[in-house]
């Protein structure tokens, strides 16, 4: 049994998050005593383990919430996929420390390094590749598979009148958010039109969790169709869609 100091300390992270993630539901101690000192067992261990190594893909907590509290979740599947993308990870820093050596050995008067060797393994699009997939099979096994379901129960009703208010209505918060670009993605006004968005998705589609919302934010970004569409409301709108998107839910989140 390990106290919250304990735990922190084991966890190398701080008393600060893990009092955040009981807060939040993500993890919870095993017990806690009249005196309201907090107390983790092994179970827990094993849960923050696999808490950072979600964060590591770089998974919002509310997406990490919802992933391990479905109960299909697989620990072992998941330790498996984890690997994969780590490996993915070592296999550009050792590119990275082989550049160093490369540019230390020219300025020593070795061989003169290419620019195009010089920049090489700053590429990052395998591993971003490789995150993406990552994070589909993720959703595909774990996620919310409700919410296509539910969408498609709905707009199987919808006839043309109906759809040509849905695309106004959504073309009106896009035009508005597009507008809003040159006062960031904090703004009150960009955060209430997002607020917007998010409802309407809800009204037309299906109910749009804080998770889902925000998986829509990344896929806005990753997914090349969603980025041209986007992008025609104004170069970068796509990104500061899902920036503002991201602010909004860890607002809600916290």
């Amino acid at each position: 049994m390990y106290k919250v100091k304990e735990m922190a300390d084991l966890t190398r992270t701080s008393i600060r998050t893990l009092h955040h993630y009981d807060d939040i539901g993500l993890l919870t101690p095993k017990w806690t005593n009249e005196k309201g000192y907090r107390f983790y067992g092994e179970d827990e261990v094993k849960k923050m383990q696999q808490i950072l190594f979600f964060k590591e893909m770089e998974l919002p907590l509310t997406r990490i919430q919802q992933i391990l509290e479905n109960p299909d979740f697989n620990e072992a599947e998941a330790l498996r996929q984890h690997k994969a993308v780590l490996l993915k990870k070592k296999e550009r820093l050792e590119k990275l420390i082989m550049s160093v050596d490369q540019s230390l050995n020219s300025l020593q008067g070795g061989k003169v390094m290419s620019n195009e060797d010089r920049f090489r393994p700053f590429n990052k699009k395998d591993i971003e590749k490789h995150q993406q997939q990552y994070a589909k099979e993720v959703e595909g096994r774990w996620g919310h598979m409700d919410a296509y379901k539910e969408s498609k129960r709905r707009t199987d009703q919808y006839k043309d009148e109906d759809w040509k208010k849905i695309q106004e209505e959504s073309m009106e918060i896009d035009r508005s958010l597009s507008a809003g670009m040159k006062d960031g993605p904090d703004d009150p006004e960009v955060q209430r039109l997002v607020d917007e968005k998010r409802r309407h998705i809800t009204t037309y589609f299906y109910p749009c969790t804080l998770e889902i919302f925000q998986g829509l934010g990344s896929m806005y970004v990753h997914d090349p169709r969603f980025k041209k569409n986007l992008d025609q409301w104004g170069e970068g709108y796509a990104v500061f869609l899902k920036e503002a998107i991201d602010i909004y839910c860890d607002r809600f989140s916290s």
